[in-house]
């Protein structure tokens, strides 16, 4: 670790709470860089190596062909806790401290959990005036809000958390995948630090 790395590390130790939940979104392209998966692996380590407790990662697909090799190979990650992997049409929750996903886009997550408690509903197990924010949030794939989002390469949203992220902290940075280190990490950890959080009051 470099200097600058020790530096910006005892900062973030010191610089308050850092996110405990963290959601990285990258793409496709970025994944078939060369080195793409050991990258993901040095930041699922990062992360909590910085206090994370979990990390949710998205990667989006244009190419519907490519899901089940980038399933495989994000199966693969040497990762530093357990992990689960989703893909299109998967929808029961994962419960696990790393949860990766595969062009599993927040629209489709969150139609595919309105359909499953309007057939709960309809089978007379729920009652449509017991239906709140928890009753969606428990058929999620992911139940749980990240602190901190991450997008790398450009600033523009992904069809990702639509629900869970809607009073997260985004973080925007211009460095392509390829090329993110470990100080990149710990310097969305800082801008993360000095904001003040207002869940939308």
């Amino acid at each position: 670790m470099s200097l600058y790395d020790r530096y910006l590390a005892a900062r973030t130790r010191h610089g308050g709470d850092p996110p405990r939940s963290v959601a990285l979104v990258v793409t496709e392209r970025d994944l078939l860089e060369q080195g793409a998966y050991g990258t993901l692996a040095s930041f699922l380590g990062w992360a909590f190596d910085a206090g994370a407790e979990r990390v949710a990662v998205y990667v989006s697909v244009l190419d519907e062909a490519a899901v089940p090799t980038i399933r495989r190979q994000l199966a693969d990650v040497d990762a530093p806790r357990p992990l689960s992997v989703r893909g299109p049409g998967d929808h029961e929750p994962a419960d696990t401290p790393i949860q990766l996903s595969v062009g599993l886009g927040g629209k489709a997550e969150f139609a595919g959990a309105v359909r499953r408690v309007a057939a709960r509903v309809a089978e007379g197990e729920l009652d449509s005036d017991a239906v709140d924010h928890d009753t969606i949030e428990a058929e999620l794939v992911f139940p749980w809000a990240p602190d901190l989002v991450i997008k790398t390469g450009a600033e523009r949203l992904s069809d990702f958390m639509i629900w869970q992220s809607v009073y997260s902290e985004l973080y925007f940075t211009d460095v392509n995948w390829r090329d993110f280190r470990r100080r990149d990490y710990l310097r969305a950890v800082r801008d993360y630090q000095k904001r003040q959080r207002r869940f939308g009051r």
